[in-house]
């Protein structure tokens, strides 16, 4: 593949090296905020850059019939309008607040647990999500899917940070220096705790599962998520 990799931070570094490892090619690295960018080499985006710059990277992407693999946090606010975007493209998008195989897995782990548990009144569910002091978003991603997985399953209603009620799930964020990722879920009592978490020791998960969506999505059109990449869909 010829990858355009739009943000060119840690992630992006990583993602260059690992796809260069398994034969791809970077035929654009974009670290400017410049509005316009230039995909014509390009068979495939692979974004991962900042929540103000997401918006415009992605759909540039859509706009040039170049597929788009988005892994940037922090701009959901405006997700409807890719999705009427790339319908009306026909184009091919995937967005994952994480694409690390193990947190894939983690999610559907955190799924059945909230289904297990859901009858079980006495346990109240809380979510503690730990990262690097460079990230500029909070709760993470990741944390807000774990909560959105809850609240699928249980009578949970939303998510609140660094708060929490009966119908809502307290969601802790911790900034500490060079953490990767590390994402606890428990289920406390008042006679014991269940606990499940995943933490990532470096940043090559989220980037070969960056490059296994990208080269997936290659020749598919439509907007798909990590579970049709996984064939986790039940």
């Amino acid at each position: 593949m010829k990858i355009a990799l739009l943000g060119y931070g840690k992630m992006g570094k990583t993602i260059e090296k690992l796809a260069i490892q398994k034969g791809h090619t970077m035929v654009l690295k974009s670290t400017s905020k410049s509005n316009v960018i230039d995909l014509s080499k390009a068979d495939i985006a692979i974004e991962f850059s900042t929540p103000d710059a997401a918006l415009n990277n992605i759909t540039q992407c859509l706009e040039n019939n170049i597929p788009v693999v988005s892994g940037t946090t922090g701009w959901l606010e405006h997700y409807d309008k890719i999705l009427n975007l790339c319908e009306k493209r026909n184009g091919s998008f995937i967005y994952a607040s994480n694409f690390s195989i193990g947190v894939n897995l983690f999610f559907e782990i955190n799924e059945y647990a909230a289904k297990l548990l859901n009858p079980w009144k006495d346990y109240t569910a809380s979510i503690e999500e730990t990262h690097h002091i460079q990230k500029k978003d909070a709760p993470s991603g990741t944390a807000i899917s774990l909560a959105d997985g809850i609240i699928k399953h249980t009578d949970k209603s939303a998510w609140k940070l660094d708060e929490g009620s009966e119908k809502e799930i307290q969601i802790t964020a911790k900034r500490i220096e060079d953490v990767k990722g590390k994402h606890i879920i428990n289920y406390k009592s008042t006679i014991d705790t269940i606990s499940i978490k995943h933490e990532a020791h470096n940043r090559e998960g989220f980037a070969l599962g960056a490059i296994l969506a990208a080269e997936w999505l290659l020749d598919k059109k439509g907007v798909f998520t990590m579970k049709d990449v996984l064939n986790l869909r039940k």
